[in-house]
């Protein structure tokens, strides 16, 4: 796919212009931005935890694509990912039928969610650049070990790789798993 990985903390303007920098300097141009940034914030729900994990979660995305918006725009084909999960789907949550049903992760959800939201709506007010939100599958990582969870990244990765390399004519402003569309 010829991607180069950037690193950054979404948490930090600095660090995300800093990046965009790099990006801007290396290339003149992004044609594809993945926001992958997630914490789970489980356990006891307070005020400091739901900030932090909104900020990297949500906040995140909004401070990450503000910036790279610009070099979005130098692109022929400019495509964003933002990783979510059925987590923030309130069609998945509610169906007793799904795993998610059983899982009280009340700030990833919530901020999952947002994440989700925002790339709709940045897809209504940039219609020359591709939003779209994914769920990658439940990815065997550090953030649900405790879940005892997941599968390799590298399966996951492809479902990531499929969003973000659709074409011009590809869908935008969506939530997607491996199997297509997830509910609202």
């Amino acid at each position: 796919m010829g991607a180069r990985f950037v690193q950054l903390d979404v948490t930090d303007d600095a660090s995300v212009a800093g990046a965009l920098a790099t990006i801007d300097a290396a290339e003149g141009r992004l044609d594809v931005l993945v926001n992958n940034a997630g914490i789970l914030g489980d356990g006891p729900v307070d005020g400091s935890k739901a900030l932090r994990v909104f900020d990297t979660n949500a906040v995140g995305v909004v401070r990450v694509t503000e910036a790279a918006l610009p070099l979005l725009r130098r692109s022929a084909d400019p495509t964003v990912v933002t990783v979510s999960s059925s987590m923030g789907s309130f069609g998945v949550v509610t169906d007793p039928g799904r795993p998610e049903f059983a899982l009280p992760l009340a700030l990833y959800a919530a901020s999952k969610a947002a994440a989700t939201m925002l790339t709709v709506q940045y897809a209504k007010a940039h219609p020359g650049i591709k939003f779209n939100a994914v769920e990658p599958g439940p990815t065997a990582t550090d953030m649900v070990a405790a879940y005892d969870i997941g599968r390799p990244a590298q399966e996951s990765a492809k479902v990531i790789v499929g969003l973000a390399t659709l074409g011009r004519d590809g869908p935008t402003g969506t939530l997607q798993d491996e199997a297509g569309a997830l509910p609202w």
